[in-house]
């Protein structure tokens, strides 16, 4: 049994009682793991598993494959207020989206995790902002070995990674009209 402190950083059904939880852990990066039975009532996993949650995770590693068996959840923080505003939601899902573009799968970073922990709490605490946006983007770019005070974190980022996710479209556009906000026609994961 591994474990870890982690960030949940997306979470896709996989069937009418189970879900696909994705983890920025500490220890050992991106993880996927399989919650069996966490859509049910009655579930050990019931209020634990949720986007943006930061947890103690303990999980079986899978004999073959990248999709680990969840055992235990153990939440430390929710951070509530993300969930309340939708460009702050989108900020939050931009982060996670930009470091699974930017790390493998099972490669420990704790440098990174400790990057989207704090990007995270800050927005949590203070709401989304450009200056959240700029200042996560030229870290990142900074602890890749990308990017240098005289560059943005973007440029350098959008030409190493051969591009940017698609939310930090929807995330500037947010900031310019919060009124006037754009869902997307489609249905996307966070």
């Amino acid at each position: 049994m591994e474990s870890s402190d982690a960030i949940l950083t997306r979470l896709t059904k996989l069937t009418d009682t189970s879900l696909i939880v994705h983890w920025f852990t500490e220890s050992c990066g991106l993880i996927k793991t399989v919650a069996k039975g966490a859509r049910r009532p009655k579930s050990p996993f019931a209020g634990k598993l949720d986007l943006f949650f930061s947890a103690e995770v303990h999980w079986a590693e899978a004999r073959r494959g990248e999709l680990h068996s969840l055992r235990e959840v153990s939440p430390q923080s929710c951070r509530e207020r993300i969930r309340r505003d939708y460009p702050t939601t989108l900020l939050a899902a931009y982060f996670c989206r930009l470091l699974e573009t930017a790390v493998e799968h099972q490669h420990p970073e704790p440098e990174l995790y400790d990057l989207l922990r704090r990007g995270l709490d800050h927005i949590n605490a203070s709401g989304a902002s450009e200056n959240a946006l700029f200042h996560f983007e030229s870290e990142l770019a900074r602890l890749l070995g990308l990017g240098n005070e005289k560059r943005r974190g973007a440029p350098a980022l959008r030409e190493a990674l051969g591009g940017l996710p698609n939310q930090r479209e929807q995330v500037l556009a947010s900031f310019d009209n919060p009124q006037k906000i754009h869902f997307p026609d489609h249905k996307s994961e966070v």
